[in-house]
């Protein structure tokens, strides 16, 4: 529930306006105010029309003209700026004053930055130091504008009009939004909102992501970002947007030459790109590489059913197609499926293959009937090793493309799995491309195509599964204990003027969060390190450490110098007390002034047929912590296998990190025991993650080697850096909040928030509500809650949604949860909706009053201004509860209920107190 950004319900006055007023418009041929009025009127706007300009004009295109806005006859809901972009922030103050509540710049030029530094500041900073006086919003600079063909609004410069649909695109170039425009005008796609936000000093994209998902009939969300501000809301925004309609993304600075932002790079990370794969992953988005990707892919997403798995079979009549099509989903990490021995039998009878009889994939020969091709289809999509099926058909005389097409089509019910099609060449596949359009199968004009865009639905299933993943129980919790010893060593060593730990802090920092270290000793010259020896068994290592060796991830700039300052398998004191005087040579010469803190001994960790692994923490300049995994040793190159992820993560996102990278596949195949070894690999993530939202200092941790074998997983080498308090992109669980109290019956109960490891619970607690609670609490009987429900019940986004659920421990130590109150923001952070639930045997113990006290306590912290609920006539302990806490209630004719409401906080400014005042 983060107070910083503005408000959403009332971005209405861009996209619902009933008057608009363009200010810089003429009737002159390069016009930019000229073109908008043009497409306005030809949009068939219903609204009032004015225009400003100071020339004096009488109208402009038949549209009332008036020299400034203060002669404006009243406020109109938008203003739509195309002046020059010096004149734009006295203007913006002008239509404040005047009460305009929306206004869009589309104006723009190099020089926007101009005076910063300066006492009034650049133009941005201007423009939107007038927009906060009066609570105006601003879109732009530099914005195209935006359309909304079902108000018959094109507020735009753009040059051709745009077909009602269930589709908004939202994008942060103007240039690719006119390209958008007229590729989907070729596609026949339709829109129900297109938005380019340009260089927006105001609203922001995640503003509008909430806007559509909360007031749009859209079905898909196509993005295009650049560049992300506020990590935090955005992947909110999206998550909350992902769950309820497909999201579909292009993100431009793939590379470390096409990334612009100047944003500095994430330490340990090879490419930022992988970082953003990462969030729009976690967010539940599909991310495509072109536009052409990007219609191809919201074809296929919106007409398929939910796929399985990513195992494709292939019917083709011929063979040099099929195998293109093998090439694009091998390389894309799709598998081919492996029929099973009825279907291999099956194709053998019916002696259709031509190649490589009874196998995937299936190739039918040049003669080919449309009912040879139906044949096998029912064959191949009735196994169920199958997941989709791909056709791929190029037009010969026996099998023409339109003749096949329409006896796919007209069987099509026979077919048990997902289809898609190819059919390729130009003139006669163009009808038989059509025939698959109308009965809505997806059709590509390539096999790659069709490959890539089954992938795509393979991505899109994986994410989607993942954001509604109820995960298994926790593999590890922190305690307050454990943070305090952690909070201690950052303390000692940032008083002692340090900006890392040493190696031997950082092992105990691992240690505290249950990460095995291998047994190490600490000496500081060489007749310590003889001593020691007769005490350790040989062979021993023998490791410098020093200033720089201290730091994580330093080896970007020298990567054969990771290995700096370590000698293997010593056997004598001798060697060892030797070992330290070379040891102090290298750094000297390698690392010139890096201070050495000490010298650490350890055992060989050999003979165990180890995996080398590396695995940790880093920071990201925009999405804050980051956790990493991947192959490790010092002599691999462990960036080529690094993978990451966002915390915080739970057992099942951590596994889905593993099964991405190299590593998790070794493990497959070389470990005795894959799983036992990968779900301790998940245990370590966890870990970590619990570590970065712990301790929001931690800058960086590399633990590099990792061993794992038989006898489990132990740190070799590590090293963790300290920075400024981190924010995280997705809030993690907020641990501060636990708290235990007794009841009026003396039971102990904890009250904490709610977390995605609670389903279970959630399940038990609710099997247990009588029908007269449920109707309470949901207005009509609930049914079981589905896979759907739980996960938006256990996992919510704690910077826009809040639950505290009361939690005891029964005398066989099972949990078991006795209530829960819930809160839903709005974006703005003005207003909050409460509901709350006690088990029926609860009732009577003060639990209600409990857990609402906390919950007003929590929304008053976090700066929201009002509660509110509904609650039932006939609710009456709880209208007699929210009476003992203080709210007014009213009773709501329209709803027949009791509208219960409590002010937690004064507005601070006028903005909030138009918010709070408007009951929209």
């Amino acid at each position: 529930m983060s107070g910083d950004h503005r408000g959403t319900r009332f971005l209405r006055n861009f996209f619902e306006p009933s008057s608009v007023v363009v200010i810089g418009a003429s009737e002159k041929n390069h016009s930019m105010g000229g073109l908008v009025i043009r497409n306005l009127q030809e949009g068939g706007f219903r609204g009032t029309l004015w225009t400003v300009n100071p020339k004096g004009y009488e109208t402009v295109f038949g549209t009332t003209c008036v020299r400034k806005v203060s002669d404006l006859p009243q406020a109109p809901d938008l203003a739509i700026v195309c002046s020059p972009v010096v004149t734009v922030p006295v203007t913006i103050e002008q239509l404040g004053r005047l009460g305009v509540k929306a206004v869009m710049v589309l104006s723009g030029g190099s020089f926007l930055d101009e005076g910063s530094g300066g006492k009034e500041g650049s133009i941005r900073e201007r423009m939107l130091a007038a927009a906060r006086r009066s609570g105006i919003r601003v879109l732009g600079p530099e914005c195209m504008g935006l359309i909304v063909p079902g108000h018959r609004l094109n507020a735009t410069y753009t040059s051709q009009q745009v077909k009602t649909g269930k589709v908004a695109y939202l994008g942060q170039s103007g240039m690719l939004g006119n390209a958008m425009i007229d590729w989907a005008a070729g596609q026949g796609i339709g829109f129900s909102h297109l938005v380019t936000l340009g260089d927006s000093v105001d609203v922001m994209l995640p503003d509008l992501i909430d806007y559509i998902n909360q007031h749009s009939p859209a079905q898909a969300i196509l993005l295009h970002l650049e560049r992300i501000n506020d990590a935090q809301h955005f992947m909110t925004a999206l998550r909350e947007a992902s769950r309820n309609r497909l999201v579909l993304a292009i993100k431009s600075g793939r590379t470390p030459e096409s990334d612009l932002s100047g944003l500095p790079a994430t330490p340990g990370v090879v490419n930022r790109d992988s970082v953003y794969d990462a969030a729009l992953a976690r967010a539940g988005v599909v991310r495509v590489d072109n536009s052409d990707e990007l219609f191809d892919a919201l074809g296929t997403l919106s007409r398929m059913r939910p796929l399985r798995g990513d195992r494709l079979a292939i019917v083709a009549n011929g063979l040099g197609p099929a195998l293109l099509a093998i090439d694009r989903l091998i390389t894309a990490g799709g598998k081919l499926a492996q029929f099973s021995d009825e279907t291999r039998q099956a194709l053998l009878d019916s002696d259709f293959d031509m190649s490589l009889p009874g196998s995937n994939p299936v190739d039918l020969g040049g003669n080919a009937t449309p009912e040879k091709f139906v044949g096998a289809l029912e064959i191949v999509a009735g196994d169920a090793n199958v997941d989709a099926v791909l056709v791929v058909h190029a037009p010969t005389r026996l099998a023409p493309s339109r003749a096949t097409a329409q006896a796919v089509v007209i069987n099509r019910k026979r077919f048990k799995r997902n289809l898609l099609t190819s059919w390729m060449g130009m003139e006669e596949a163009l009808s038989a491309r059509h025939e698959c359009h109308l009965a809505g199968i997806p059709t590509y004009i390539s096999p790659e195509k069709a490959v890539k865009a089954f992938i795509h639905m393979v991505d899109y299933q994986r994410v989607q599964t993942l954001l509604q993943e109820t995960p298994p129980s926790l593999a590890f919790g922190t305690t307050a204990d454990i943070r305090k010893r952690c909070h201690k060593l950052i303390a000692e060593a940032k008083a002692r003027g340090r900006d890392r730990l040493s190696h031997q802090e950082t092992g105990e920092v691992l240690q505290a969060y249950g990460i095995p270290t291998a047994p190490s000793r600490y000496v500081a010259n060489p007749e310590e390190a003889a001593a020691a020896f007769e005490e350790l068994q040989a062979p021993l290592g023998l490791k410098a450490i020093h200033e720089q060796g201290c730091l994580p991830y330093h080896y970007a700039k020298h990567p054969r110098k990771s290995s700096a300052g370590l000698l293997q398998d010593l056997n004598s004191a001798n060697e060892m007390a030797e070992g330290v005087e070379r040891l102090e040579e290298e750094i000297q010469t390698q690392y010139p002034g890096s201070r050495i803190y000490s010298y650490c001994l350890q055992p060989m960790q050999r003979g165990k047929h180890s995996i080398q692994l590396s695995a940790g923490i880093t920071r990201d300049p925009v999405f804050g912590p980051i956790i990493v995994f991947g192959i490790g040793g010092y002599r691999t190159n462990v960036m080529a296998d690094r993978h990451v992820a966002l915390p915080p993560l739970n057992m099942t996102l951590a596994n889905d990190l593993v099964g991405n990278t190299h590593a998790g596949k070794l493990i497959l195949d070389h470990s005795p025991d894959p799983q036992r070894d990968i779900d301790r690999l998940c245990q370590l993530l966890v870990k970590l993650s619990q570590m970065a939202s712990d301790l929001l200092e931690l800058r960086g941790l590399e633990i590099n080697p990792l061993l794992l074998n038989r006898d489990g997983m132990i740190a070799v080498d590590f090293a963790l850096d300290l920075g400024k308090p981190a924010r995280h992109a997705i809030m993690p669980y907020p641990e501060e909040l636990r708290e235990w109290v007794t009841l009026k019956n003396d039971m102990r109960v904890e009250i904490r928030p709610v977390r995605g490891e609670d389903a279970p619970l959630i399940t038990e607690f609710h099997s247990q509500l009588s029908e007269e609670s449920i109707r309470f609490r949901y207005f009509h009987n609930k049914a079981d809650l589905t896979k759907r429900d739980l996960a938006l019940l256990a996992q919510i986004n704690y910077d826009r949604q809040m639950a505290f659920i009361a939690e005891h421990t029964r005398e066989n130590g099972e949990k078991e949860m006795l209530g829960v109150v819930r809160v839903w923001n709005d974006p703005d952070n003005i207003r909050t909706e409460f509901s709350v639930i006690i088990r029926d045997d609860m009732q009577g113990v003060g639990l209600g009053s409990v857990l609402m006290k906390k919950m007003i306590g929590y929304c008053k912290s976090v700066g929201t201004l009002e509660m509110i609920g509904k609650i039932m006539v006939d609710n009456h302990p709880m209208r007699g509860l929210m009476k003992y806490l203080g709210f007014t209630s009213h009773y709501n004719m329209e709803e027949q209920v009791v509208d219960a409401v409590l002010r937690l906080n004064e507005p601070e400014n006028d903005w909030q107190r138009h918010r709070l005042e408007a009951q929209l």
